[in-house]
């Protein structure tokens, strides 16, 4: 069986505790798999002080700025951050922990409270902007941080003598310090591979040692229930890695490929070994560290058929981006589903290409089934969901006051939240009519609000909802019984002030939202909160009520219509233009999921 997430987490023999001089080189982690890349320095194993930009204590430096100076130390956690270790007193280095937790944080505030000729107390307020665990993992965080710090002069020299336990780092010194990488585990379904980002220290040429010991010890805590992996609770590396012809030194810088010899995946079957080899190959190959990768088992290839080593093109099958059929761009135009061509809009076979009244509708990512929500028949019903295969008759699957539009899982099922409180999965039941399920959300629940979108990952795995105005990713979790529940959800991108309208994913990593205020621009958020940035909103007419993004395009619905802009193409010479058909009241775009 495939196992879901630990239920431990198991420290690798591969976890280096020691490292010398560092080589940092900036990572930019992406979802494709390069043939070959250059390698990046990371890691989660600590390292010297010596690589960034890090301040030392200036004499004479009034005590508010050496406070900030010690922010911007904190970013750096060799020695036991002994760069921040040197703006304390001799007792405060002692005793400060710097273990208990690691808090990033943004536009710093430091403000006296009191001050004395050798004796001073300081507020530190800063906007919260997550915080990092010890496997590296970054979950979002909503709010201001307030902490104080008392300093004394130790030889006439401004020092922190009380401060809280825990790591604070300014954002800007964090990206200077950490990089992020991204760890692959599996869908429950086995079929694609799910993204687990973390933010790492560790020089160049232990980075490859580091990943696999991190795919060992498994999935962050919060994933560890909704995905699988094929690194079960006794499987270990044999040997140390080396390159394709032997050598131990420099592995995974340059070329020469990756060699490591597992055990305790004897017993997997053909299919199990392919995923394990997929977890491998994607983890490696996004952080750059280049293939051929030779994957043994108790000494044997994995596989004879790939003796020589893996390539990324031996792994592609499992990349969730690749299972969105190239169906073209549809529309809900006049209450009908229609397909856009160079002509103009046209009518889809069947009684949606006829209809008068539906609201929303979406495409399973196959491009073969088609969900929608149109007005029902009786008032006081509301509105029903129909779905059914594309160009045919449809079936009811559900019915309420109000839906979300509607989205699609990796497995062929639609979900739709009702009247704001209400999750439903409808799949195809064993006569062939829809079988409707509750989703257990409690969790969401908890949040309070209605839920006004609802979309999944391309892997199925997290789900991004709007609630009350607030943008939510929570865990798409199967439960014994055979039922699922959106799990753990957590707040992203509260700069936006709580007045998001729709969203939708841009793969299994970026989600792009609109917003009812009539200045903000279109953004896109990773999934995790971290990164934001706005799009080019210089043409757009306000108020936006409607995102949906393809791997080429974004589409978003303005007072005119629909605009759509290309996701390449260079932010300055961005303007949005119109797709010709759907300009104008009652427009809007259908695309897969």
């Amino acid at each position: 069986m495939i196992r879901r997430g630990l239920s431990a987490r198991r420290s690798s023999a591969m976890l280096l505790t020691a490292l010398a001089a560092i080589l940092m080189v900036a990572l930019s982690a992406c979802a494709e798999l390069p043939t070959s890349s250059s390698p990046q320095a990371l890691g989660t194993v600590q390292r010297d002080v010596g690589a960034a930009d890090v301040p030392t204590p200036t004499p004479g430096k009034e005590p508010d700025l050496m406070v900030r100076d010690f922010l911007k130390a904190s970013s750096e956690p060799g020695g036991r951050h002994s760069a921040a270790r040197k703006f304390l007193t001799p007792t405060a280095a002692k005793n400060w922990d710097d273990t208990t937790s690691t808090s990033i944080i943004d536009k710093i505030d430091v403000f006296f409270d009191s001050r004395s000729a050798d004796e001073a107390t300081l507020l530190i307020s800063a906007a919260k902007v997550g915080r990092l665990d010890d496997s590296g993992s970054f979950r979002a965080e909503e709010g201001t941080l307030e902490t104080r710090v008392s300093m004394v002069r130790v030889d006439g020299e401004w020092r922190i003598d009380r401060l809280p336990d825990g790591v604070i780092i300014d954002r800007s010194q964090f990206l200077n310090s950490y990089h992020q990488v991204q760890l692959y585990f599996l869908n429950p379904a086995g079929t694609m591979v799910v993204t687990d980002p973390r933010w790492l220290t560790v020089r160049v040429e232990e980075l490859a040692a580091q990943l696999i010991s991190m795919l060992i010890d498994g999935p962050n805590q919060l994933l560890e229930e909704s995905v699988a992996t094929r690194f079960g609770p006794n499987v270990h590396l044999r040997s140390t890695l080396t390159k394709l012809d032997g050598r131990d030194s420099n592995v995974g810088v340059g070329i020469g490929g990756v060699k490591m010899d597992f055990q305790g995946i004897g017993g997997l079957g053909p299919r199990e070994r392919q995923q394990f080899a997929a977890q491998v190959v994607w983890t490696l190959s996004s952080a750059g560290v280049a293939g051929p990768y030779e994957i043994l088992a108790d000494g044997a290839p994995l596989d004879p058929a790939h003796a020589d080593g893996y390539t990324t093109a031996d792994v592609a099958a499992f990349d969730p981006s690749g299972t969105a059929a190239d169906v073209g761009l549809h529309a809900v135009v006049g209450g009908a589903l229609v397909v856009m061509t160079d002509s103009g809009p046209v009518p889809v076979p069947g009684p949606l290409g006829s209809a008068k009244g539906l609201i929303d509708a979406s495409l399973a990512r196959d491009g073969r089934h088609v969900a929608a929500v149109q007005r029902a028949n009786a008032p006081a019903t509301g509105v029903e969901l129909v779905v059914g295969q594309y160009g045919a008759a449809t079936d009811v699957a559900a019915a309420g006051p109000w839906m979300t539009e509607p989205t699609w899982g990796p497995d062929g099922s639609t979900w739709v939240a009702v009247g704001g409180d209400s999750v439903q999965r409808i799949s195809e039941g064993e006569n062939g009519e829809p079988a409707v399920e509750q989703v257990d959300i409690a969790d969401v629940t908890k949040i309070g609000g209605d839920i006004t979108a609802l979309r999944l990952s391309q892997d199925g795995v997290r789900a991004a909802l709007i609630v009350d105005g607030r943008v939510f990713v929570a865990y798409v979790t199967p439960r014994d019984n055979g039922g699922y529940a959106l799990t753990s959800p957590s707040a992203i991108g509260s700069s936006l002030s709580g007045d998001a309208v729709s969203l939708d994913w841009g793969g299994s990593e970026e989600i792009g939202v609109v917003r009812s205020t009539p200045e903000a621009p279109p953004v896109i958020m990773s999934f995790d909160g971290f990164s934001m940035h706005a799009m080019s909103s210089r043409n757009l007419a306000p108020p936006l009520t409607m995102i949906q993004m393809t791997p080429d395009d974004v589409y978003v619905v303005d007072s005119r219509g629909v605009m759509r802009r290309a996701r390449s193409a260079g932010e300055e010479a961005q303007y949005w233009r119109e797709v010709p058909g759907l300009m104008g009241d009652d427009r809007l775009p259908v695309v897969p999921g």
